[in-house]
């Protein structure tokens, strides 16, 4: 059972009852990530949920970490391109503690000066991590190469040096300006009553005003498909393409892109994996991703192969895509992924942490929630011709931005 409260000051909570389970996972969202950066912010909300932990007016940083943990909690957080998520999981008893700690952080944060330099090192060098895996950099690459030098084409984590010039006023104004409470949803799945969610989420929240501060409206802009080859210290090429496309509001479009991508790569029986891993055997992995946001999405194919396949590579991925274009969408394979779809749906309500997730997105991106219902008979609704016709807007080669590693090492 799926219900919502909008307190007085602005706070959405959304629960989710599951009666069946001796577990509850607790997530304040905010409605602002990287995408809402301007010039020299770049990276401010990622290292923003890093410094929450440091302390709060009420708690120091070794008091945080053990809140939950003791108790035999877990506690986390994540940065994505329009929103921020703190999260616990706990046992259904410790529920208050969850709640209680995740609106401490995310109200009532101090940002200690004498913790900022420290953590601006551990930014670096997670930047430095994720460089050192290319199938992760190279994504944040593939976002440049679509979105161009705009807040869409940023990575999340910003960069070393705007990183390393945040002050502490910067990251509390920041605050000030991006975690209204009305642009704060409380998601909570597990064994609790929505009633006793909103008394306390309303008793921790009870100081939160209501900002009057107006938000900046989210744009983003066309930008020519770019092409680049860069030269990595590894020893398997990687190639990345793709191009825009219709993001989650495009009631019309978004379901039918599901199809297509879970046709194309949806698990060892797909087109990608069977015409190019298992026929030819290029690759180890090859994927399609649909990454998608409240006003548009990319859609990508990845793969690693052998540099002296590269070229044989893209080209067949290019005839994969080509096959949506000018063949018949077959119906067995069409039918196949729609059971996929559904399938997946079913398996993210078997967890509390999945469930907290889905509602919260949807309270954020749609104001409202769908059923599994309502999601399955929209996937159950595409019709062959749709996919078609997705395939020949998005699968048009001279328009697709690519990315490129190539080896410096030797091969032995």
């Amino acid at each position: 059972m799926t219900q919502k409260t909008v307190l007085a000051n602005g706070i959405r909570v959304v629960t989710e009852t599951i009666p069946t389970v001796r577990t509850v996972s607790v997530g304040v969202w905010v409605d602002s990530g990287s995408r809402d950066e301007v010039q020299g912010e770049e990276g401010m909300t990622h290292f923003i949920e890093h410094m929450v932990f440091k302390g709060t007016q009420k708690r120091k940083m070794k008091q945080i970490a053990a809140h939950l943990e003791s108790v035999g909690g877990y506690l986390n957080a994540f940065t994505g391109k329009e929103n921020t998520c703190y999260y616990a999981r706990a046992l259904v008893e410790h529920a208050e503690r969850a709640i209680d700690l995740l609106t401490d952080l995310v109200f009532f944060p101090v940002f200690p000066a004498s913790e900022l330099d420290k953590e601006k090192e551990v930014v670096v060098e997670e930047m430095k991590m994720y460089e050192d895996d290319p199938e992760e950099s190279i994504f944040d690459q593939f976002e440049r190469a679509v979105y161009g030098d705009q807040p869409m084409g940023n990575p999340i984590i910003g960069f070393p040096e705007t990183v390393m010039a945040f002050t502490q006023s910067q990251l509390l104004a920041f605050v000030e300006n991006r975690y209204q409470s009305q642009r704060v949803v409380v998601a909570v799945a597990g064994a609790i009553s929505h009633e006793k969610v909103v008394r306390l989420v309303e008793k921790y929240t009870a100081g939160v005003k209501q900002s009057e501060a107006s938000f900046p409206e989210r744009i983003w802009y066309a930008e020519a498909a770019q092409r680049k080859e860069k030269p990595k210290p590894i020893q398997q090429a990687h190639l990345i393409l793709g191009t825009t496309c219709a993001g989650l509001r495009d009631e019309s479009r978004r379901n039918v892109l599901s199809v297509l991508n879970t046709m194309l790569s949806g698990g060892m029986s797909s087109r990608l994996n069977l015409n190019i891993r298992e026929k030819y055997g290029y690759c180890y992995s090859i994927y399609s991703s649909l990454n998608v946001f409240s006003d548009v999405g990319d859609f990508s194919v990845y793969m690693g192969t052998d540099p002296t396949k590269i070229d044989r590579a893209r080209n067949l991925i290019h005839r994969e895509l080509a096959r949506f274009v000018e063949e018949p969408i077959p119906i067995r394979l069409m039918a196949q992924a729609k059971k996929q779809i559904k399938a997946g749906l079913m398996y993210e309500l078997e967890g509390t942490t999945n469930c907290m997730m889905r509602i919260g997105r949807m309270e954020l991106y749609f104001g409202r929630f769908y059923s599994p219902e309502e999601i399955s008979e929209a996937v159950d609704a595409v019709q062959a011709e749709e996919v078609k016709q997705a395939a020949q807007e998005l699968f048009i080669p001279e328009k697709f931005a690519e990315v490129v590693y190539l080896p410096t090492l030797n091969q032995e």
